[in-house]
């Protein structure tokens, strides 16, 4: 067994994988390079800071979807079914009009670069993209099965730190993502507000789910509606109990609120 930590600058931020692998360290290096290129190459196709990349050629108007990779289709559309599913609060459509699907491109990468390694026999790790989480199914330590969330402050303030910690041990989540303003500043837009102005009425949310992907949407699309998304959320969960999301969002005024299922995923010790 070979216990790794790999961190992989990619798309502004940091990729950390995290675990145990039945291989040797050459084989295992040689898979995790493998899982990092899908990163990359989804970083290249997605970027609208990459001039020639398919999504900047679709934004200067230089090609349409039906001429760039399948794949931007395929993310098109599933932006179409979240927008659905959280009735209009996600919106990959910029003030501007422009196809940008960059709030969910990142955990979109490194749900495929997780699922690359699960598939080619590494199944004991966890995958941090930037802050949000993936735990894999057969993690084996109990520190892998805790996820902390932060303060909602930049992390070089000097009050920076945890804020909680939850336990997602012996439940049906895998996913955790946080939306905030604290790194990146507003940069999540209300799509229902009159062009589209940046939502700005709660300080940060935590969304976990049973998928990576999912609960990054759930997390940018509560940030933009703001404290009513706790109840928009615990009117979701009653009608799909299956895929359920729980939420902890954090006011401007530090106070905190939750859906009715998040208490039980506190860590107790």
């Amino acid at each position: 067994m070979y216990e790794f930590n790999r961190s992989e600058d990619c798309m502004g931020t940091v990729f950390r994988f995290h675990g145990r692998s039945p291989f040797d360290a050459l084989k295992t290096i040689e898979l995790l390079v493998k899982a990092c290129e899908i990163l990359h190459e989804a970083d290249r196709t997605f970027s609208l800071y990459k001039e020639n990349s398919p999504l900047s050629r679709l934004a200067r108007g230089e090609a349409a979807i039906r001429e760039l990779p399948p794949v931007v289709s395929e993310i098109w559309d599933a932006c179409e079914l979240w927008e659905k599913q959280t009735d209009g609060w996600f919106s990959a459509m910029s003030p501007t009009n422009t196809f940008d699907p960059s709030g969910i491109v990142k955990t979109w990468a490194a749900k495929r670069s997780a699922e690359y390694l699960v598939e080619n026999g590494i199944e004991d790790f966890t995958l941090n993209a930037g802050g949000d989480v993936w735990i894999g199914e057969k993690v084996t330590t109990e520190l892998d099965w805790r996820v902390g969330i932060h303060k909602p402050v930049s992390l070089a303030a000097e009050n920076a730190g945890h804020l909680t910690v939850i336990d997602l041990r012996g439940t049906p989540y895998r996913g955790v993502a946080t939306s905030g303003s604290a790194e990146r500043g507003l940069h999540i837009w209300n799509p229902k507000a009159p062009g589209k102005v940046a939502a700005a009425t709660i300080a940060q949310v935590t969304v976990v789910g049973r998928d990576l992907v999912e609960a990054d949407v759930w997390a940018t699309a509560c940030f933009a509606e703001g404290e009513r998304a706790i109840e928009h959320l615990n009117t979701y969960n009653a009608a799909n109990p299956s895929n359920d999301f729980q939420a902890l969002v954090i006011k401007l005024n530090d106070e905190l609120m939750a859906t009715d299922g998040f208490i039980e995923l506190f860590a107790k010790n």
